[in-house]
């Protein structure tokens, strides 16, 4: 694991250096924020322990830098400081922080701290083994893109807003939105179980072949419960059974497979079913061009209280310009990759014909 620490004191550096380097740590060290950040960019380092109080930028301000850069993997952040004080607390994980250590520090405690940063950080290891089992299911389909990636994005930013609303606030918290980011991109994982005269069919479906590929919500279910069974408790599981299970279902009880209606579908399963379909409409398939935002904003909208739930459908409205953000984003780096493939293939075929 790779230590960035960042202090405008020599003597600071020098020691917790040597420290994490006798513990098996891969050390590097940079004198001021601004360094620090050039040094994250290109090592991409995944913990960073920054004193507070520096020349040219605060810790405060490197932690805010990195956050709002949005670096690829997650960075744990901890800063030193002398003072420790609540109010400094309070400031520091408002910041992004994720820890702290107190001036005088102990060996004991900077090795323990480091140790439970690493724990955290394993859970986006968990996170990244099971977005790489829903991205092999989707591999079936190369029509979908960046799916998955994009649907991520939308229901983390619908439960956000649904936060803000005071009869969810006991519902969805921080560890709602992190579950339902984390396991979201599991929704049609069932579609391993469609046949590839299905799966692939450059077409619209007739209606024999629909009710086979319905099944993929009850197959994707029941591989998810089976893990369940083997492993009870395990809250992403729940949370990945139910929206596999419900993405499909409706708010006026006419979806499938069960037919739940209104409150009766999982919180997850409304969220999910919004992203899902806005994705589905504003993407381009063999079948059909890619809608506008502005069309699927009217349709979700002739949908609020029969497909969609009414408050996640406002939350919808509310959020919409992320929407589109999020939406160009995914475009542009589809666009970069298919640039870089067709010059790749280019090369291969010059080559070939030399």
């Amino acid at each position: 694991m790779q230590v960035l620490i960042v202090d405008d004191s020599k003597l600071v550096l020098m020691a917790l250096k040597g420290l994490l380097t006798d513990a098996g740590y891969d050390v590097i060290s940079a004198g001021n924020g601004q360094e620090a950040l050039e040094l994250i960019r290109k090592h991409r380092c995944r913990m960073v322990i920054s004193d507070w109080e520096m020349p040219i930028m605060t810790g405060i301000e490197l932690c805010q830098a990195i956050r709002a850069e949005e670096f690829s993997g997650y960075i744990y952040f901890i800063l030193l400081t002398s003072h420790g004080t609540l109010g400094e607390m309070i400031q520091g994980l408002s910041a992004g922080a994720d820890d702290f250590i107190a001036k005088p520090y102990s060996p004991a405690e900077v090795l323990a701290r480091l140790r439970g940063g690493e724990r955290i950080l394993s859970l986006e290891t968990r996170d990244v083994a099971i977005f790489a089992l829903a991205k092999l299911a989707e591999s079936r389909d190369a029509d979908t893109g960046a799916h998955l990636e994009r649907v991520q994005h939308y229901c983390r930013t619908l439960s956000q807003q649904l936060a803000t609303i005071p009869r969810y606030q006991n519902t969805i918290d921080a560890e709602f939105v992190r579950l339902i980011f984390q396991t979201s991109p599991l929704h049609d994982i069932g579609k391993v179980g469609m046949p590839d005269a299905i799966l692939l069919k450059p077409g619209r479906l007739d209606p024999h072949e629909f009710e086979i590929m319905k099944s993929h919500t009850t197959i994707g279910a029941s591989t998810l419960s089976a893990a369940l069974d083997r492993f009870p408790g395990v809250s992403f599981l729940q949370m990945a059974r139910d929206i596999a299970a419900s993405h499909h279902e409706r708010f006026d009880g006419t979806g499938y497979p069960l037919g739940l209606k209104g409150e009766d579908m999982p919180l997850c399963g409304r969220i999910i079913a919004l992203a899902d379909v806005y994705d589905a409409l504003t993407s381009k398939r063999v079948y059909k061009q890619a809608f506008t935002h502005d069309s699927a904003r009217s349709i979700i909208l002739e949908g609020r209280g029969s497909h969609f739930d009414p408050d996640v459908v406002d939350a919808f409205l509310t959020r919409e310009e992320q929407f589109l953000v999020i939406r160009r984003r995914f475009a542009e780096e589809e666009d970069a990759a298919l640039r870089k493939a067709n010059e790749a293939l280019a090369v291969n075929e010059t080559g070939a014909n030399r």
